[in-house]
């Protein structure tokens, strides 16, 4: 360990974050080693070690011979300034060497607001902050994740983003590096083979022109690169690598426990929801191979719980059987299975008395929106019946809490959606009277609203965002009419939203903001402890940007998208017609119930098939 890091930690919160060494941690043989990467996560140890993305891609890297896979994460602000002190740059947990000296570093980005964290990792680590600065071949600097589905906002810093799942992805190009750097190649040279493969975009290779009215024009690719990237994915999960032996962390992290991931892709076509149009089509892990992952999962890690995980768990078909497959092998061990995603519509008391025993505290659902009328408009596919019986269902077996989530300034909304969330919070409090099983337990039924922020590859990417204004206006007429003691209300701040959908829908203008933000002091962006609405305002017209150009505005049917460069599988036309389907409040089926013909299909091969 370096002296200047014995010396700092006694002084930082949380030291065990910053020192490795964990159980599983991948150690390796630097004489054995050709090509080291840094898997970067531009948060905290605590949010970054719960990430199942980058523990399957950590795992994967690492069995490749010749090539180590070591962690870096966002210091707090403590540490980093002790770093900086010290003259201490960003290293990898692993071996504590400079990530400045390894072949690519790899960022996994996943929400926008982590875009200046990027900047300050690349500081810290003294790598130069923008692609044309890094004139060799090493170190590569390269990010994928979900933010990366728009990456204009930061091409300026980036040599490569990666599109899509990135299993196979990751592989191909850490061989293709291995060749440029056997062979001599120049890091131009490197980048246009690189932009060959599938799902790898290039961004120094595009062009972007803008009309007079600020809109994109055209991004134009040279040198040969594709005219549209398309999204790479796994076509068979069952020969998708899952982490069994995965890393116990030496301290406390944010989902603390094992995690299985039992299909990819979403059945639900939500009109607000990226995830669930990006992560199309649906692909399915076997039962009985899933069962095998997790025991070995538990009987290596040695956790007390484990995640069954998906966009939406509860409508994996095979799921009951599951559970009663890990029944005794759980109970043995002590281990508690858990569903973090629940659905309205197909919750049952069978399925979550085989998934909480004994833990009867609280159940989360989403309607989302407050009326019948609205939740059709967003495609959500539950009905207020749908939610009344499931919380009937719950409070008989024994629940006493219930959480509800909803989103203010949705398309089509009007006071009546808005007093319809009040309405239906007093519904489920009737429910509970009515059924409860032990009333003198109370109930605590929990009301929390966040602003909507229009995403790109989503049906309502060519949305308004409400203005902040309108925003607080709604939390304030709802806070007026949720008067039951035993309903508490909480909402989110409208100004982190606000810059998330200036982020989101950003072109590569945005990158001067995002640099402007990072050297005013901008770091983990992402937390409330350090969060400066000010601060963004003053960015952004520092660099004479019109934030509500970016938020604020409704796209027309064919203005070019910045992120239209990217063909994520579900066609333009599809999402306009969801957005049409919006207006005219009329549902469009799941795709169980049937296909939509969104175009995900178009990404499986040799006969594969969505498994919807």
């Amino acid at each position: 360990m370096d002296k200047r890091l014995e010396r700092i930690l006694p002084r930082v919160q949380k030291p065990a974050r910053y020192v490795g060494g964990e159980y599983n941690a991948v150690m390796k043989d630097l004489s054995q080693v050709d090509t080291r990467v840094a898997f970067c996560f531009p948060d905290t140890y605590e949010i970054g070690m719960s990430n199942l993305g980058m523990r399957i891609l950590y795992g994967i890297m690492n069995n490749m011979d010749g090539v180590w896979c070591e962690r870096v994460f966002a210091p707090w602000g403590d540490m980093e300034e002790e770093m900086r002190r010290a003259g201490l740059p960003l290293y990898a947990l692993e071996s504590g060497d400079p990530i400045r000296d390894f072949d690519i570093i790899a960022f996994s980005v996943g929400y926008e607001m982590a875009f200046p964290a990027i900047l300050n990792m690349l500081d810290l680590a003294g790598v130069p902050l923008h692609a044309s600065e890094r004139t060799e071949l090493t170190p590569l600097v390269i990010a994928g994740g979900t933010a990366m589905f728009n990456c204009e906002p930061i091409a300026d810093f980036i040599d490569i983003a990666e599109i899509g799942e990135g299993e196979e992805m990751n592989a191909e190009l850490i061989e293709l590096h291995r060749r440029a750097r056997r062979e001599g190649w120049t890091k131009q040279q490197f980048l246009r083979a690189a932009a060959q493969l599938d799902g790898i975009y290039v961004p120094g290779l595009y062009e972007v022109d803008y009309n007079a009215d600020g809109t994109v024009k055209l991004i134009t690719p040279k040198d040969g690169a594709p005219k549209v990237v398309t999204k790479r994915i796994m076509r068979d999960m069952d020969k998708a690598w899952y982490p069994a032996k995965t890393i116990v962390p030496s301290t406390e992290i944010v989902q603390d426990r094992t995690t299985l991931e039992l299909f990819r892709g979403c059945i639900r076509g939500c009109r607000f929801c990226q995830a669930g149009y990006v992560y199309r089509p649906v692909r399915n892990r076997s039962e009985k191979l899933l069962v095998e992952y997790a025991k070995e999962a538990i009987e290596d890690s040695g956790y007390e719980e484990m995640t069954l995980s998906s966009l939406s768990t509860s409508d994996f078909r095979p799921l009951v059987q599951l559970c009663d497959d890990l029944e005794e092998f759980c109970a043995q061990r002590h281990v508690n299975l858990s569903l973090p995603s629940l659905r309205a519509d197909n919750f049952s008391m069978a399925l979550m008395e085989r998934l909480q025993k004994g833990r009867k505290t609280g159940l989360t659902f989403a309607p989302e929106a407050g009326t019948q009328r609205l939740r059709d408009a967003i495609n959500k596919n539950v009905r207020e019946e749908d939610l009344l019986h499931s919380c009937q269902v719950a409070f008989e077996g024994g629940w006493n809490g219930v959480k509800l989530y909803f989103m203010l300034g949705l398309p089509t909304e009007t006071d009546e959606d808005v007093l319809g969330i009040a309405e239906l919070a007093n519904q489920v409090l009737h429910t509970w009277r009515m059924h409860a099983t032990n009333k003198a337990r109370g109930v605590r039924i929990t009301v929390s609203t966040s602003c909507f922020v229009p995403k790109p590859h989503s049906p309502f990417q060519w949305e308004a965002q409400v203005t902040m204004d309108e925003y607080k206006r709604k939390v304030n007429l709802l806070r007026e009419n949720i008067k039951a003691k035993n309903v508490t209300y909480n909402w989110h701040d409208p100004d982190t939203s606000f810059v998330e959908a200036v982020l989101s829908r950003g072109d590569r203008r945005i990158a001067d903001v995002i640099e402007e933000v990072w050297r005013r002091g901008g770091k983990l962006e992402a937390w409330g402890d350090y969060f400066s609405f000010d601060r963004w305002m003053a960015a952004m017209d520092a660099c004479g940007v019109d934030p509500m150009f970016y938020a604020c505005r409704e796209r027309g049917k064919d203005e070019f998208l910045p992120w239209d460069i990217v063909d994520m599988g579900v066609r333009r036309a599809h999402l306009w017609h969801e957005r049409e389907q919006a207006y005219k409040a009329e549902l469009s089926p799941d795709c169980r119930k049937q296909c939509t013909g969104c175009g995900a299909l178009a990404l499986m091969t040799e006969g594969g098939k969505c498994d919807a």
